[in-house]
């Protein structure tokens, strides 16, 4: 990851054989306590459910990701990592938690993994909290606007000062989210890999 700044660094990488595979912008959203949004039904993710929330991330492909971008990766090994680093995020806690909309009637076919980032809060002194995965299939249509608000909402329960969400330079559906819920652009940087070894 080159911040978009470091122009000459990403020159000379580029000309030594790295491969760009994304442009990832990273998102904040402070001042939670004058968050002011409609509720959504939401729960926590159990760990019976941690197998149905790696095939979700699975099975939504983005072929913009690091992983999909990446011509070392195959479109399946891409899905089967993203699957099983969904799962680990209910079952490995590697997610402080992961939501999950809880409406009757509704499958659940979509989660936001969040972490409450306790060691970098400690380094910085201020709690934050980091969406680090969301994933919606299609029934669960509009359901990203509403977990991220509950997000949110959650951090702001908690007391935390901001949360964080980055996202490919392509993802015009975030970029949506975003705008609707307050979030502000904080820094643009590029994913590389060296296939060249």
């Amino acid at each position: 990851m080159v911040p978009a700044e470091d122009v000459r660094l990403l020159q000379g990488l580029t000309a030594a054989g790295w491969q760009l595979v994304e442009t990832r912008l990273t998102y904040y959203r402070e001042q939670l306590t004058a968050f002011d949004h409609p509720r959504f039904p939401v729960r926590a993710a159990t760990v019976e459910e941690a197998v149905h929330i790696g095939q979700i991330a699975a099975r939504v492909r983005n072929p913009y990701d690091r992983l999909h971008a990446d011509v070392g990766f195959s479109n399946a090994r891409a899905d089967a990592y993203l699957g099983q680093y969904a799962q680990n995020t209910v079952a490995g806690k590697l997610a402080t938690v992961v939501l999950v909309p809880d409406v009757a009637g509704l499958p659940v076919d979509s989660f936001v993994a969040i972490s409450d980032l306790e060691t970098d809060a400690g380094a910085l002194d201020a709690r934050l909290s980091r969406v680090l995965l969301t994933a919606v299939g299609p029934a669960n249509r509009g359901w990203h606007v509403k977990l991220v608000a509950e997000t949110l909402h959650r951090a702001r329960a908690l007391g935390h000062e901001a949360v964080l969400m980055t996202t490919q330079a392509t993802n015009h559906a975030i970029f949506r989210t975003c705008e609707k819920l307050g979030f502000r652009l904080g820094a643009t940087g590029h994913v590389l890999v060296c296939n060249c070894l």
